[in-house]
């Protein structure tokens, strides 16, 4: 295909170019606003609006840390029956230390636990297919663990480290913490550092080899040696 080429349709007609659709927020259904505004931000969550009108209507908003998405409820915003939302997720780069974190804050989170069957994160009512600690080796997207707001609206904590290939945009790839950047770091230097005992030689251009690795990582591209 020469550079001039253009794919086109079933139509013959030359398809549209796709324009950004960001996911930024989703609504949850609960019972109390005030108490579920006090649970979420309890956590650690930023209050990025609270709006009451003169016909009831009333909306919460609050951003989890690091995360481009956001939460909304209050009243009148949903017709769905509080405590419905389930399998909600909050992708962290250390579940054990994540789920310490927010059982300090007053979450009753469970065991951390990779599936022993394929969907058992979301058997909430049967957890007999969860098997107890993270996944062997800490394979990335496979250890969880789960809590509750005061409506039974569900979490699910999911420890992504390494992200599946074209997942990201190489161009956008960010870290959203500073525990998220920290474990990345960790986790070059290791890498660097097997890469400096297989030379047999210190690697003055150590920088870029890390954010070569980094960006890699975090893409789901091939890493470096």
């Amino acid at each position: 295909m020469s550079t001039t080429d253009v794919d086109t349709n079933e139509s013959g007609a030359a398809p549209q170019a796709s324009v950004d659709l960001k996911f930024e927020a989703v609504v949850i259904p609960v019972a109390d606003a005030d108490r579920s505004k006090a649970f979420y931000t309890g956590l650690g969550w930023r209050l990025d609006a609270d709006y009451a009108f003169d016909n009831g209507f009333r909306v919460v908003q609050l951003t989890p840390p690091g995360s481009p998405a956001s939460v909304q409820f209050g009243t009148n915003i949903t017709s769905a029956q509080p405590g419905t939302a389930q399998g909600l997720y909050l992708v962290v780069s250390d579940v054990e230390a994540a789920r310490a974190d927010l059982t300090e804050r007053g979450a009753e989170v469970s065991e951390v636990f990779h599936p022993g069957a394929p969907g058992a994160q979301f058997e909430a009512g049967d957890t007999s297919a969860r098997v107890s600690g993270p996944a062997d080796e800490r394979s990335s997207y496979s250890s969880f663990a789960t809590f509750s707001d005061p409506d039974g609206n569900t979490w699910l904590l999911q420890e992504v480290t390494t992200r599946l290939p074209g997942r990201v945009d190489p161009a956008e790839a960010t870290y959203t913490s500073v525990e998220d950047l920290e474990a990345a770091l960790q986790r070059a230097a290791a890498a660097h550092g097997e890469h400096e005992a297989r030379t047999g030689q210190a690697d003055e251009n150590w920088p870029a080899w890390y954010a070569s690795y980094m960006i890699a990582e975090r893409t789901g591209t091939e890493l470096p040696q």
